[in-house]
């Protein structure tokens, strides 16, 4: 859980030195498709990160699991899309998984630190990223500090007890290293994406930001550390923070959209309801 941490605590305190150095030079050179205010998006940062501190606390909390609960455990309690990984464990997939996870953090940074158009945005960009970061970090370690789930390896009976009792070993739900590098990897290419709308990199962009939390999630049910489910709801939560926290911050000619519906469908009910559009 520190490994999730820190890094967003890292990223905050570079937010808030760029954001001071960088605010007088966001103006017209290299306009910005953003908008950004100090009362809204401070606001935001602040109860954003006051919910890390308290999903954090809730996950520390949480409480090892009893012997009897253990021992009780089934294979055949496992929904069958994630039976197959029930039992995984592997220490080198876990440690390698930690490689993509750390590095799409540093992503975005470089891409600031290497494209002037962005540099000149630096301080908005990475306020963004971290609003980003910490609305994916906050639904994680809420949920995981409430949700009881053994991880996988907790079927492994060649696992050592200990590691399988271990209070951090019941918050399966969801994947946080997956969403987590989802978040950082899908708000970069959106950055790319509306920084430069023309570009035929586009599509090598996206392809790249959704490959890498794969991987990730990947290595981590091979590990033991999650479920298929808890992958897929983490990439999920991750993507739509990283795409949506800058969407919701653009000037204007914005690429989501929701609007009210209504109409028949083909049993003759009507029906009533919110659309929902996105165009990359």
């Amino acid at each position: 859980m520190n490994r999730f941490i820190f890094p967003l605590i890292f990223i905050f305190c570079i937010s808030i030195t760029t954001q001071s150095q960088n605010f007088s030079q966001d103006q017209d050179i290299d306009p910005s498709p953003y908008k950004t205010s100090w009362a809204v998006d401070g606001t935001y940062l602040g109860v954003s990160l006051g919910l890390n501190v308290l999903g954090f606390k809730l996950v520390q909390d949480k409480e090892a699991l009893s012997l009897e609960k253990m021992n009780d455990l089934s294979e055949e309690d496992v929904p069958r899309i994630d039976r197959f990984i029930a039992g995984n464990y592997s220490e080198n997939a876990d440690d390698i998984s930690y490689y993509p996870f750390y590095g799409s953090f540093a992503v975005p940074v470089v891409m600031m630190l290497t494209d002037s158009k962005l540099r000149t945005h630096a301080g908005q960009i990475s306020v963004l990223f971290v609003e980003s970061m910490a609305t994916t970090g906050a639904l994680f370690t809420i949920t995981a500090g409430l949700v009881d789930r053994p991880r996988p390896l907790v079927y492994n009976t060649s696992v050592p007890e200990d590691l399988r009792r271990e209070g951090g070993a019941q918050r399966s739900f969801f994947a946080g290293h997956t969403a987590a590098t989802a978040s950082a990897t899908f708000f970069a290419a959106k950055i790319y994406n509306d920084f430069y709308p023309d570009s035929a990199l586009k599509p090598y962009v996206w392809t790249a930001a959704a490959a890498v939390p794969a991987w990730v999630a990947y290595l981590r049910s091979k590990a033991g550390k999650h479920f298929l489910t808890d992958n897929i709801v983490g990439y999920a939560v991750g993507a739509a923070s990283g795409i949506l926290i800058p969407e919701f911050h653009k000037i204007e000619d914005s690429d989501f959209r929701m609007s009210p519906t209504m109409g028949v469908d083909i049993r003759g009910y009507e029906y009533q309801g919110l659309s929902f559009q996105y165009s990359f």
